[in-house]
């Protein structure tokens, strides 16, 4: 079955991050107080609603216990984020993830629990949505419309593994460039060098190399 994603405030990086979940294919319901962005965004989800995200009852008749991973990209409003983010947590869904504006808003959510904390200036919805649908995928950067760079976990699948087994170039197409070590970073690792537990993976490729390599050494 598809997870679900909702995503609550559509504006810049809210929108972005929801479209990018749809490319994704994957289901996203997007909820804002303005009804004309709800409107301009209505055919791009899978469903839109124009509701107050700071009202339990509200959010209770969206069913939104039932999505597996929610956003709270709310706009400048700091009082409504966080409001928001408390009301999800009370009402039991799986996985909550916030914008903050600053640090201080990021320590706030922090403190009532929300699983993950995304600074919109640094972390672009692109990159967001790619690191909320690939647990192993630790940062995405595009380089370009059709090349990626990522930094990937490895998993217990091909921990122990060598890069001479794992031959990501013939079986993905994508490359190897760098292995982050807890005790230092090797660059251009060699085809006898072994990835570890705790390893970080950088790897280089197109999105579709890369999205093929995540899925078929995640772990499960």
């Amino acid at each position: 079955m598809k997870k679900q994603y909702a995503v609550i405030g559509l504006g810049r990086f809210g929108s972005s991050l929801a479209k990018e979940l749809i490319s994704l294919d994957y289901e996203v319901l997007g909820i804002d107080r303005d009804e004309e962005i709800v409107n301009e965004m209505s055919q791009q989800l899978t469903h839109t609603v124009s509701a107050d995200a700071t009202d339990e009852e509200v959010l209770r008749s969206l069913g939104i216990r039932n999505f597996d991973c929610v956003v709270v990209a709310i706009g400048d409003d700091i009082q409504a984020s966080i409001l928001a983010a408390i009301l999800l947590k009370d009402l039991g869904v799986k996985m909550v993830v916030a914008k903050a504006l600053s640090e201080l808003h990021g320590k706030v959510l922090k403190k009532i629990g929300v699983d993950r904390i995304i600074f919109p200036e640094r972390d672009m919805g692109i990159r967001v949505a790619h690191q909320l649908v690939s647990p192993n995928l630790l940062d995405y950067i595009e380089l370009s419309k059709d090349y990626t760079i990522a930094e990937m976990a490895v998993s217990p699948r091909i921990c122990g593994k060598t890069l001479k087994q794992l031959d990501t170039r013939a079986k993905y197409g994508c490359s190897v460039v760098a292995i982050n070590k807890r005790s230092g970073i090797i660059i251009a690792p060699t085809a006898e060098d072994t990835v570890e537990d705790k390893d970080v993976l950088v790897v280089i490729g197109t999105n579709d190399q890369i999205e093929h390599f995540e899925h078929a050494v995640g772990s499960k």
